[in-house]
């Protein structure tokens, strides 16, 4: 057995397979439809935790994650791809009307009514997470055994005070990279994927060969399953019990191509997950182990349509969470940009 070190002082404990593991991932060539199972387990996502795991990979007290692969000259790239001049908006329209998709729906309170003068004023009122809001994912948001991304404790470093690590605090910078779109749906011949379908690592490789468009890193992979579409037209649904998203065994493919992010327009796990004993599998990975943060219940409706008028499914993308100290997340509006 080798120990392998990620944080001062704490110590995974690894097979030498697990070792090798962590080196063909470095490899960005490997196929990995060929190589991934579809029947994962709870101990093989147990396994990932530490074959597919960043802990250390930027230093022991890294609180960025997979952020750090975002580099200048990743925003240059980012840049060059605006031609055209069009931005469109990826978050969709927060819900205020209570539904089975909305539990906890967005509150707006006009201020100030029967007040003379000029001015008006507002308040609003929302609890971002779940399965309606368009909202960033901060990686103090879910922790496995007590542990968030590169080792850090829940006890130590949660408290009603908010996030002492890993807050939303450390994206106040925004984020500026290539934003890569992989309209399954659209892939499939379907306006919308069925809620419960689960997307594989082979439908987003025949995506990248059909359009030509390929994540790489640094990049934010968005996947389109149509779920707004749906909506207009039967109606909500348990978003939150059945939704159509990435299965677990994509996780192997996100840590191999180096995401920055990954979003969708649920929340990026299938559900049911597939996973006995592993509800939201690929939340699990990407937020503790690599550090990759997520958007969550993004519209791509918009971004889909002037992606397939341009034939382009590549453009610049932009993000702006609130600056909250201590925040698990941030509703937000990304902007892509063409």
């Amino acid at each position: 057995m080798l120990k392998i070190p990620v944080l001062c002082n704490r110590v995974f404990v690894v097979s030498a397979a697990a070792v090798a593991v962590v080196s063909v991932l470095g490899h960005l060539q490997r196929d990995t439809a060929a190589q991934v199972s579809r029947d994962v387990t709870q101990a093989q996502v147990s396994s990932w935790m530490t074959e597919l795991s960043n802990w250390g990979r930027w230093g022991d007290d890294d609180q960025l994650g997979a952020l750090n692969l975002i580099t200048p000259e990743k925003r240059k790239q980012a840049a060059a791809l605006v031609r055209e001049g069009i931005s469109v908006s990826l978050s969709h329209n927060y819900l205020t009307e209570r539904a089975e998709d909305a539990t906890s729906p967005f509150a707006h309170e006009m201020l100030g009514l029967n007040r003379p003068g000029p001015f008006v004023s507002d308040r609003y009122t929302v609890a971002y997470h779940g399965y309606a809001h368009s909202h960033m994912d901060s990686l103090c948001h879910m922790a496995l055994d007590g542990r968030m991304y590169n080792g850090f404790t829940r006890d130590e470093d949660v408290s009603e005070d908010g996030c002492a690590k890993l807050s939303i605090l450390d994206v106040k910078q925004g984020i500026m990279t290539k934003g890569v779109l992989m309209d399954i749906a659209r892939l499939k011949g379907v306006e919308y994927l069925e809620p419960g379908t689960q997307i594989y690592v082979e439908d987003l490789e025949a995506w990248e060969q059909q359009t030509g468009a390929r994540v790489e890193p640094g990049d934010i992979l968005l996947v389109r399953a149509g779920r707004w579409a749906r909506r207009a037209e039967v109606g909500p649904w348990a978003t939150g019990r059945l939704a159509a998203g990435l299965h677990a065994s994509v996780g192997p493919w996100l840590r191999e191509r180096d995401v920055a992010m990954i979003g969708s327009d649920y929340t990026n796990d299938a559900l049911p997950s597939g996973v006995d004993g592993v509800p939201q599998p690929i939340h699990q990975l990407v937020l503790v182990a690599m550090g990759v943060r997520i958007f969550d219940n993004l519209d791509l409706e918009g971004v889909a349509a002037e992606a397939a008028r341009q034939s382009r499914w590549e453009f610049m993308l932009t993000a702006a969470p609130l600056a909250v100290e201590g925040g698990t997340g941030s509703p937000l509006n990304p902007i892509a940009t063409f």
